[in-house]
């Protein structure tokens, strides 16, 4: 890689997005008239004036403080599509998600992310997902370890659940876009649980699990901005995933699924209990 990213890099991403969260996101913040709010592909993908402004505004900076490198972008990409293909040959790519949750967004709910991922050829080098509410950041740089990055400075590092019995686990399971006839089968399974809940965003879906707060999770739909920096950020608070098939993942796959755990053996008895077999359906 031609550059190394340090802690004080990471830093200054984090204070872009500070800035980026009070100049567009949060002045609309319970604030946005019926015409800032469209739909994407559907009802349930949306984007707002403010997610559009807060990717301007981050890759505008990003691209000052890193000359050359790529911006994939999640709104730039609905736009221009061609633009995930340079994310494998790339130098330097940040993958940006500028609103994760914009459904709990537009809803008024406090609980959406802002998500960065540096990518070197295709590999996770640093990932950050940012709370603009509570003005903190959880951050990941590879071989490094992961930590909270508090506003005043201060620092505390991540560290995924124990592993327990699987009717011990805490799960977050997005089972939306699963085939239908699967979807039935890991719902139906995922009373063996203890709990189980889905928040909506992923990037605090992933900030719970790698500080301990929830044993797993299970996704299915698989756009790199949404994935990449969490990934990371669980892998170096010590936890394992996979593909559903147990292939490893990397953010230019697009398919296949996603399961986390604490372990291996956390994962694999957790598949299990989900798929109700060890053998994963085709889809």
């Amino acid at each position: 890689m031609s550059r190394t990213f340090t802690r004080d890099d990471l830093r200054r991403i984090i204070a872009i997005l500070a800035e980026a969260a009070q100049a567009e996101i949060l002045p609309r913040f319970r604030n946005l008239p019926q015409q800032a709010v469209r739909n994407k592909t559907s009802p349930r993908d949306l984007v707002t004036d403010a997610d559009e402004g807060a990717e301007r505004f981050i890759s505008a900076r990003l691209s000052k403080l890193f000359p050359g490198a790529v911006m994939i972008g999640e709104e730039a990409t609905t736009l221009n599509p061609a633009l995930l293909n340079m994310l494998v040959d790339a130098e330097l790519a940040f993958l940006i998600d500028p609103i994760d949750g914009t459904r709990n967004f537009v809803a008024g709910l406090p609980l959406f992310g802002m998500m960065v991922a540096i990518c070197h050829r295709g590999d996770v080098m640093a990932g950050i997902i940012y709370d603009p509410i509570g003005r903190d950041a959880a951050v990941a740089l590879r071989g490094e370890g992961a930590w909270f990055e508090h506003e005043n400075g201060t620092q505390e590092p991540l560290r995924v659940a124990e592993p327990v019995p699987v009717e011990e686990m805490d799960g977050i399971i997005a089972t939306g876009s699963l085939p239908p006839d699967v979807r039935a089968t890991v719902n139906a399974n995922q009373a063996q649980l203890a709990a189980t809940a889905y928040l909506r965003c992923a990037a605090h879906e992933y900030r719970l699990a790698a500080s301990g707060h929830t044993h797993l999770l299970f996704y299915n739909k698989l756009m790199p901005w949404d994935h990449a920096a969490g990934w990371l950020l669980h892998r170096e608070a010590g936890g394992y995933c996979a593909h559903f098939d147990g292939s490893p993942y990397k953010p230019t796959h697009r398919s296949g699924g996603l399961l986390y755990a604490p372990d291996a053996g956390s994962w694999h008895a957790a598949r299990r209990a989900l798929f109700g077999s060890d053998e994963i359906p085709t889809f």
